[in-house]
């Protein structure tokens, strides 16, 4: 078996997480700062005398892992454009804006982020189409800024974390090798804690809130078109009823297309928005098509990391002195932290933390508890770091600073906190059992 020692495994590492770091802090996209490392994997595994059609093999074969997130992703890139060229959020957001009552504005905007953002699926996304707007309502109602933008991006995270159109859902799903619909029974355990936790938090800040004017400017907006709700209804029907996301996204897209044509827009001008996304509200093809080659390269990285078995013997190493559930939690939450700091972005601490960790914890452990805890961290480390792309957007699209509102942000750092009380609550019952590694159906 080829083997690796530890110098040539930190130095291809160091190469890739400092291009990975490079690409942010240059701003380039982070395909182009993954590639040295990638470069640096083929050569170290050359001079191992692996043959190059057998790194060819296993490099599709971890692109292959990633095919169903490429998809979700292709498709995401189309779905925000045809939902607004359709007015769709359009019309989405009027209705949220006609149902919050400046007496509970904190909880209402952190329930209404919540429910976008599980039906888009994104924290960006679900800011940029109802963020915007109830920042600029808490201004005019003299609400303080940070409160506000916390309870959004907190209610942003339940569905970029939870949501099944969520594609970081998704890639974790694929990643740690379990369906979609234990991975989320497994979340629910802390998620509903966490949601109650943060109504509770809101509660609060609306009791003690003074309000300078009760007057909202909601009714400048039209009367509800219900055709313009086909497209979310269609993607909700489909899951549903257990059509695979991909074709659930396809309808919606496609009916959304169908209605923006129908009130008035060219072809061209669809497949504009579909290219270029739209202004305020994003998607776009081509603000996706390097994230997407990014995750394709991160699939042939891994794969290639996992099947020359090029860290697991260090990793096992350190694990070995794990006695129980609380103590590979913690290493899982170390492990996340460290990459999320680096890499600055989701994808790659999902792809790196939960292959290394799986062949481990499939052995002593249900991957249901792996899928929880590095959804209670590792989604949402992002959101908190300040140079990780995720966390830019967010606080660019509201136009305020991380620190100013990570305070109020109670679902980003109460769920580490929660996932943590869980696995030592669970560590006192659960015996390292033999947990055989079995196929999982994927939706």
């Amino acid at each position: 078996m080829t083997t690796f020692n530890s110098k040539e495994v930190i130095f291809l590492f160091v190469i890739t997480l400092s291009g990975v770091l490079y690409s942010v802090i240059a701003q380039l996209p982070l395909v182009f700062g993954f590639i040295p490392g990638l470069f640096v994997l083929l050569v170290l595994c050359r001079k191992k005398r692996v043959p190059l059609k057998t790194l060819f093999d296993i490099s599709m074969r971890g692109v292959a892992k990633t095919r169903i997130v490429v998809l979700i992703l292709f498709f995401v890139s189309f779905l925000l454009p045809s939902w607004h060229l359709s007015g769709t959020l359009d019309q989405m957001v009027a209705v949220t804006l006609r149902l919050l009552d400046p007496d509970h504005f904190f909880i209402l905007a952190f329930l209404a982020a919540s429910v976008f953002s599980m039906i888009l699926g994104t924290s960006v996304g679900t800011l940029s189409a109802i963020g915007v707007p109830i920042m600029s309502t808490a201004l005019l109602l003299g609400l303080p800024a940070d409160v506000t933008a916390g309870a959004l991006i907190s209610g942003a995270f339940v569905g970029d974390r939870t949501s099944p159109f969520s594609s970081a859902h998704q890639l974790l799903s694929h990643t740690v090798e379990i369906n979609i619909k234990r991975q989320q029974k497994a979340m629910i355990a802390t998620t509903l804690p966490a949601i109650i936790i943060g109504c509770l938090f809101y509660a609060i800040f609306d009791h003690f809130m003074e309000i300078n004017g009760k007057t909202l400017f909601m009714n400048s907006y039209g009367k509800i078109i219900l055709i313009q709700f086909i497209p979310p209804l269609l993607l909700v029907a489909f899951v549903l009823a257990r059509v695979k996301i991909v074709y659930a996204f396809m309808a919606s897209i496609a009916s959304a297309g169908a209605i923006a044509i129908y009130k008035g827009l060219s072809f061209s001008g669809l497949i504009h928005g579909f290219w270029y996304g739209i202004d305020g509200t994003g998607g776009g093809l081509a603000h996706m098509y390097h994230l997407l080659l990014f995750i394709i390269l991160a699939g042939a990285y891994n794969g290639v990391l996992e099947e020359l078995n090029i860290i697991q013997p260090y990793l096992d190493k350190w694990l070995q002195s794990s006695h129980s559930l609380i103590d590979d939690s913690i290493k899982i939450i170390i492990s996340t932290l460290f990459i999320s700091f680096i890499a600055a972005n989701q994808t790659l601490p999902i792809i790196l933390t939960g292959r290394s960790f799986l062949a481990h914890w499939s052995k002593h452990y249900k991957r249901e508890d792996l899928a929880r805890v590095m959804g209670d961290t590792t989604l949402l480390f992002p959101g908190m770091i300040p140079w990780s792309i995720l966390a830019i957007m967010c606080s660019t699209i509201l136009n305020i600073k991380l620190f100013s509102y990570l305070p109020f942000a109670v679902f980003l750092w109460i769920l580490p906190l929660l996932t943590v009380f869980l696995s030592i609550l669970r560590s006192k019952k659960y015996h390292k059992i033999d947990a055989p590694f079995e196929s999982n159906g994927r939706m």
